[in-house]
């Protein structure tokens, strides 16, 4: 009797053993799973005012309009700087001509000429060159400008395209367990098998617009980080949202703002360098005068000598350079009106899919996807009894995913154009919230 209770007892240890092994090695998966979702480091995530800090301190553009401005004032100080005096030292033997000269001697000269610019030549160089910083400084503000709306269209790309993926995402799980369900019942013989080839079909698609988005989201990622430049990681998140700023100013209020552009103030300043350039040549004519002194002395005389030296315009008269400059005003003249007719057209066609935007906004959030969503579950519910089959329901709820991307198109379009027209007057039209 005694042996029989200890062989049950064994019998019962070793069945509690066999229990708790799979527990252990369970515990044991579980804290390493654990232990690595704590090691691993969460990716950097930035906002937008973060990354508009980061491209303005990284980016090389930047680098390269602030290496012009230096340019620029470097010709400012070389055309206010005087040129340098020249000294002159000649030595050598004289000998007498006439009858009765005493013999070899040596007599030496230093001469000492400054060469000076009239007034009105020399503030031309210095206005030609002023006017080239008025450029360097429009030129930096455009870039700063075009640099600031590229990463904030870049940065609501990221926005769309990583909602976008959210979205099939979820499409793709829902899918895949519909799979799983119509397979069950196509296995038990509730269902006809060309259900599971529509389901698998479906699930398949869901899968390729899944990795379809996720390089999207790869790709538009890996964009705003070349525009903000080395400050950020190789893998890091994006914070924010879409902003939905409703009601711009009307057409002809913009249009009346497009000649404050920045764009239009480079080139206007371009075209007063191009007339300063061009009144300089004028008055490089006759640029200046030379002053000389010199001192001479032989053994028996020493001479002391004062002088100017003016130039002839006689045979050069500048012709050439003063047509090329004229050219040049012309020209800048040509592009300052092009460039304006341009902005006018640009402003315009970017109002127009700021409407279409807006306008397909509308339709979409007052009715299209309550609609969408209400057919949806209808035919999920009608499926889910039996009044209706998986093709249907597979229908339905692709038609639900594609209204609802469409959404999405329609919110980016619709920021996309409003940060067109915000780039085009150089004006902040989306704020930008710290």
């Amino acid at each position: 009797m005694k042996t029989n209770i200890d062989v049950e007892m064994h019998k019962q240890g070793t069945l509690l053993v066999q229990q708790e092994r799979p527990r252990a090695l369970m515990v044991r998966m579980l804290s390493v799973v654990l232990a690595c979702w704590i090691a691993t480091p969460a990716l950097a995530a930035y906002t937008l005012p973060e990354m508009i800090d980061t491209a303005m301190q990284h980016n090389p553009v930047l680098g390269i309009a602030t290496a012009q401005r230096d340019v620029a004032e470097a010709a400012v100080t070389t055309a206010s700087t005087y040129s340098n005096p020249q000294v002159e030292a000649l030595m050598g033997p004289s000998r007498y001509l006439t009858p009765g000269g005493q013999g070899d001697h040596r007599n030496w000269n230093v001469g000492l000429s400054q060469a000076l610019d009239f007034p009105w030549v020399r503030n031309a160089k210095i206005e030609a060159a002023e006017s080239g910083t008025k450029v360097a400084d429009a030129g930096m503000d455009l870039v700063r400008i075009e640099l600031r709306s590229r990463v904030k269209n870049a940065f609501y790309d990221v926005l769309q395209r990583k909602a976008v993926l959210k979205l099939v995402e979820g499409d793709r799980n829902l899918l895949q367990q519909i799979r799983e369900r119509v397979k069950l019942r196509v296995d038990t013989g509730e269902s006809p098998r060309y259900e599971l080839i529509k389901a698998d079909t479906e699930a398949l698609a869901a899968e390729r617009d899944y990795q379809t988005a996720l390089v999207r989201v790869t790709e538009g990622k890996a964009y705003l980080r070349g525009l903000v430049g080395a400050g950020v990681p190789l893998d890091y998140e994006v914070e924010g949202e879409l902003p939905m700023v409703y009601g711009l100013p009307s057409l002809e209020q913009l249009r009346e703002q497009i000649v404050q552009s920045p764009q239009l103030s480079q080139l206007r300043a371009v075209t007063e360098t191009a007339e300063a350039k061009l009144k300089l040549e004028e008055r490089l004519r006759n640029p200046g005068l030379t002053l000389k002194a010199s001192v001479e002395e032989d053994p028996d005389l020493r001479q002391l000598r004062f002088g100017v030296a003016i130039p002839l315009p006689l045979w050069d008269r500048r012709q050439g350079p003063i047509a090329a400059a004229g050219a040049e005003v012309r020209q800048s003249q040509a592009t300052l009106h092009e460039r304006e007719l341009g902005l006018r057209r640009d402003m315009e066609a970017a109002y127009q899919r700021y409407m279409i935007a807006q306008q397909q906004l509308s339709a979409f959030e007052n009715g299209l996807l309550s609609q969408a969503e209400s057919v949806l579950k209808v035919a999920e519910a009608a499926y889910r009894y039996g009044e209706r089959g998986i093709l249907e329901y597979m229908d339905a709820q692709r038609t639900f995913r594609m209204v609802r991307k469409d959404y999405f198109a329609a919110k980016f379009d619709y920021v996309s154009s409003m940060l067109e027209i915000e780039r085009l007057l150089g004006t902040e039209l989306l704020e930008v919230k710290p």
